[in-house]
């Protein structure tokens, strides 16, 4: 069985924003070799987000809308993870809500995706260089 490991690192300007990453995990998926496998692709910060869904314009959109209804980042002083003097109380829930992670399976050396599946980073506390872990295995 082959293993292999990257990290694709991203610096989103804008405090919350979705990123199509389904590229990088191909190349990643070409670059290991393996042909029949799983991929696991993860946010490696606790205000970041790996999910699946259509890379649709509109329904990203509707997803900020939607997690700042759920988890408004104003006032900070309704969190009481901010009196620790940090802002990002929201950004820890909205990662909750769209998740950590997602595991793929690799079928001829490529994604087994759904017809309009594609991967996402999503950022909810940008403003700083994060990174995304990218770990295959499989024959």
């Amino acid at each position: 069985m082959k293993s292999y490991r990257k990290e694709i690192f991203f610096n989103i300007a804008a405090r919350m924003d979705f990123v199509h990453i389904t590229p990088e995990v191909q190349q990643a998926i070409d670059e290991s070799g393996v042909r029949e496998g799983l991929v696991l692709v993860n946010s490696m910060h606790i205000t970041a987000s790996v999910f699946i869904n259509d890379n649709e314009s509109g329904l990203h959109q509707d997803y900020k809308k939607w997690l700042e209804k759920l988890a408004p980042h104003a006032p900070i002083e309704q969190y009481r993870h901010n009196d620790t003097g940090e802002d990002n109380a929201d950004a820890h829930m909205k990662r909750q809500i769209m998740g950590r992670e997602v595991v793929v399976a690799i079928t001829d050396g490529k994604l087994d995706l759904g017809t309009w599946e594609r991967i996402f980073y999503g950022e909810f506390d940008g403003r700083r260089r994060k990174r995304v872990l990218i770990k295959i295995i499989g024959e």
